[in-house]
């Protein structure tokens, strides 16, 4: 059975940190459930093993925090879906890159549920959206815009960290970093390309193609 947790209101990052790892280590354990907890962050910026220091343009913005997840430097704020994915990985055939492949279908999946068409990238990490309203880009080519990103941590074969899609966050307060090392693209979000969409209504996007992407595991809600 996989739980699904839902928290109100802003959690605090480290609390959440904390709490991931005792869960992954339960799962790993055979003590706990796999688990999907969906929150909101207060803003902030993290750092993942392979961020640049160069790329953290304003430090003192807002906290800013080590972690041990992959990726680079990415923002957590208001308005965006965190979705912490705490998943056997060994029982669901020991393959990373096969995970890591579903969990970029799952969020086109759920884009999709709204009619955006999120797209992935050889050598950008994250969900992308092609913007024709934008001038094109400095090679000529439709200008894209990220929506998702993916950075995830593996323990005794249990992943942790995850996802986060831009719902209604202050997309301003990218500009303290280089998202995930990329600077020739931007960010976007569901409601910057006039989808009036709540997280709630995400939410419920979330679950419903979870099933259909990690083979119809069942749910506990």
């Amino acid at each position: 059975m996989v739980e699904w947790i839902i928290s109100d209101g802003l959690t605090d990052f480290r609390t959440a940190e904390a709490w991931m790892e005792e869960r992954a280590n339960q799962i790993a354990a055979g003590t706990a459930s796999e688990c999907i907890w969906l929150v909101e962050h207060p803003a902030l910026y993290t750092a993942g093993t392979s961020a640049k220091v160069s790329d953290l343009t304003e430090p003192d913005r807002f906290p800013v925090y080590d972690t041990r997840r992959g990726g680079q430097y990415t923002y957590h704020g208001p308005g965006q879906r965190v979705v912490y994915v705490m998943l056997d990985v060994g029982k669901r055939g020991h393959d990373v890159r096969r995970f890591v492949q579903q969990l970029e279908e799952w969020v086109i999946a759920t884009l999709d549920s709204f009619n955006v068409k999120g797209e992935i990238r050889e050598g950008r990490v994250g969900v992308w959206v092609q913007r024709p309203d934008k001038p094109l880009n400095i090679n000529g080519n439709i200008a894209e815009d990220k929506i998702a990103a993916i950075g995830i941590r593996l323990r005794k074969w249990v992943s942790f960290h995850g996802i986060s899609i831009n719902v209604e966050p202050d997309l301003s307060h990218f500009g303290g970093i280089v998202p995930c090392g990329i600077t020739a693209h931007g960010v976007t979000s569901l409601v910057d390309l006039g989808l009036p969409v709540s997280i709630e209504t995400l939410d419920v996007a979330l679950r419903t193609q979870f099933n259909k992407i990690f083979e119809g595991a069942p749910e506990n809600i």
